[in-house]
């Protein structure tokens, strides 16, 4: 009979058998809901909490449509997102990822013979990478991000028509062209003057904005 595939690596077997608590987790789409995102406002810093709520609410009052995905990241969360999208699109060696400190996850699958699986291991990572909702995403998840420190936040903006939109100057912005979304540029302009800047890597992470667009 075939041993499942989510079997302790021999290194773990032996840890366990000596009494060791600290035995890693295999990867796989049950780390997603270890170290959640925030989408809360309020868990920004202070500055740009304000200054994303100023704008956010401007957007309201003309109409758009605003989904929040994330505000405060976990740096543990950014380690899991960013390696797990390394191993699915960039061919990172799931045998060499490094540790973290309190993320006890181990990268490594084996096959039923007990040695290591690089088909598992992406399986693995692959369940990650869709949980986490970064299919779409080109690039890797900062380990270092304007999300941890509080300054970031990932959101989808629409609109329907003429968007009329009242800029921290007081002037009211009548955008007429598209898209209709979060990557109008002339949207991106009247965001600068409330101090939230558009992600300045284009369509690489499309929902993604901060203090300085990094």
């Amino acid at each position: 009979m075939a041993k499942p595939s989510n079997l302790l690596t021999p290194s773990q077997a032996q840890a366990a058998l000596e009494g060791d608590h600290t035995l890693k987790q295999l990867s796989g789409r049950s780390w997603v809901s270890e170290f959640p995102t925030s989408t809360r406002l309020d868990d920004l810093s202070p500055a740009f909490g304000s200054s994303a709520h100023s704008f956010i609410s401007a957007l309201q009052a003309a109409g758009a449509s605003i989904n929040i995905a994330a505000t405060l990241r976990p740096a543990q969360r950014a380690f899991l997102m960013h390696w797990a999208w390394k191993i699915v699109n960039a061919d990172a060696d799931p045998q060499t990822i490094p540790t973290r400190e309190g993320v006890n996850i181990e990268w490594s699958h084996v096959d039923e013979e007990g040695e290591f699986c690089s088909e598992r291991s992406i399986v693995a990572a692959r369940e990650m990478v869709d949980a986490y909702g970064l299919k779409k995403l080109k690039v890797a998840p900062a380990l270092r991000s304007r999300h941890i420190e509080g300054n970031a936040i990932d959101m989808a903006i629409s609109w329907t028509g003429t968007l009329s939109i009242t800029d921290a100057l007081g002037t009211t912005v009548h955008i007429t062209t598209a898209p209709r979304t979060g990557m109008n540029t002339e949207l991106h302009a009247v965001a600068i003057t409330y101090g939230v800047i558009k992600f300045k890597g284009g369509d690489k992470d499309i929902p993604h904005w901060s203090t300085d667009g990094c």
